[in-house]
């Protein structure tokens, strides 16, 4: 089945070779998102809470491009750099999901630029 990039314009290049999202049929797929600006440039350093906002808010505008919404994500896929912001974490994103929670899972990992402790790739189903 063919897939549709999904590159919402009001967003920053990509800093290596990816689409924001994919859309396939009625799955939209968003990359890893965390919280670079313009030029790869990290935003909100030392606070998970404020990165995790950026994150979920590009996240429902790439869903948005596609035709989906944050009410679609049936998985979430979580990355925090250090288990300390877990519970930074858990309180903004409890505010993007305060009906039927999709399924997820969270790890701690090493991120691609250093002053990064959140990111976040999701999949929605539409319809």
């Amino acid at each position: 089945m063919p897939f549709e990039p999904i590159n919402p314009p009001q967003f920053p290049t990509p800093i290596a070779p990816y689409s924001a999202g994919a859309k396939a049929g009625n799955t939209v797929y968003v990359s890893g998102v965390l919280a670079l600006g313009e030029g790869g440039v990290v935003l909100h350093v030392g606070d998970a809470a404020a990165q995790t906002r950026h994150i979920l808010d590009v996240i429902a505008i790439t869903l948005e491009a596609a035709g989906a919404t944050m009410a679609d994500v049936a998985m979430n896929h979580i990355f925090l750099k250090d288990l300390n912001d877990y519970a930074a974490f858990n309180q903004v994103y409890a505010q993007y999901f305060p009906g039927d929670k999709p399924a997820r899972y969270c790890i701690r990992a090493d991120l691609v630029k250093p002053d990064c402790l959140v990111e976040i790739a999701s999949v929605a189903h539409i319809g």
